[in-house]
């Protein structure tokens, strides 16, 4: 089993990839996010690549949990990007994962959480079995 703190197939820890992610969200790119966080640049860009072909599927995801925890959730508006949407929508669920459950938790660790650690995997999310 792997720790809340990590995704399936990746040396680095959730946050770490996270950062990259959110980072990727507020328009940086992915040199920049590579030496600010000190990992290769292509390994950055792999994760971006990753994420990036599933946006939608994970902001779909994660506001389905966030209105599964939350009985009256504030629905997270638009945040001008795909990026920023789907970044939006995991920082939502963490959010609601600490008011209902008195918690503190990161929003990537949610995120390994939600996605059985398989947030950058092939294959996730399956929404037709979600479904």
């Amino acid at each position: 089993m792997l720790p809340v703190v990590a995704l399936l197939r990746r040396a680095d820890a959730a946050v770490v990839i996270g950062a990259a992610l959110a980072a990727k969200a507020a328009g940086l790119g992915h040199r920049w996010i590579a030496a600010v966080l000190s990992r290769p640049a292509e390994t950055v860009r792999g994760w971006l690549r990753r994420f990036a072909g599933r946006l939608e599927s994970v902001r779909a995801v994660f506001t389905v949990w966030l209105r599964t925890l939350d009985p009256d959730p504030v629905m997270p508006s638009s945040a001008g990007s795909a990026w920023a949407d789907a970044v939006t929508a995991i920082d939502a669920v963490a959010v609601s994962v600490m008011r209902r459950f008195v918690v503190r938790v990161s929003p990537w660790g949610v995120a390994a959480v939600v996605s059985g650690a398989r947030l950058l995997a092939p294959g996730w999310p399956d929404l037709a079995a979600a479904c």
